[in-house]
């Protein structure tokens, strides 16, 4: 099995619950993970993580308010685009989320 990760992609959008992260954008971090199955005698499959990349920042538009939609929607497209994919794991963090206590960042996953 080949697995193709890019992670880290940060994006600054105005994406959220709140009125005020409508204004004052948020920073987001997504890791994307890519498995496709090879066999020794067959070409392997490309797997282009620019293509990823052009994937999840299209995703950040103001019209979505939870991180859910947005790993919803990516996990959809990533595995749209690269049909061979066995499996697609989809990590977002917002990061410093406004809370009344300090957090590094809240995460949603989603994975198959």
């Amino acid at each position: 099995m080949l697995t193709v990760s890019l992670h880290g992609i940060r994006v600054v959008a105005p994406i959220g619950m709140y009125a005020i992260e409508k204004t004052e954008p948020n920073t987001f971090e997504t890791d994307v993970d890519v498995w496709v199955r090879t066999e020794d005698d067959k070409e392997w499959p490309f797997i282009d993580y620019a293509i990823i990349n052009q994937i999840v920042t299209a995703a950040f538009t103001p019209d979505k308010e939870t991180l859910e939609e947005l790993v919803q929607q990516i996990h959809a497209d990533v595995k749209a685009t690269f049909t061979d994919a066995e499996k697609v794991k989809v990590c977002i963090r917002k990061l410093q989320p406004r809370l009344d206590t300090p957090a590094a960042y809240s995460q949603v996953c989603w994975e198959g």
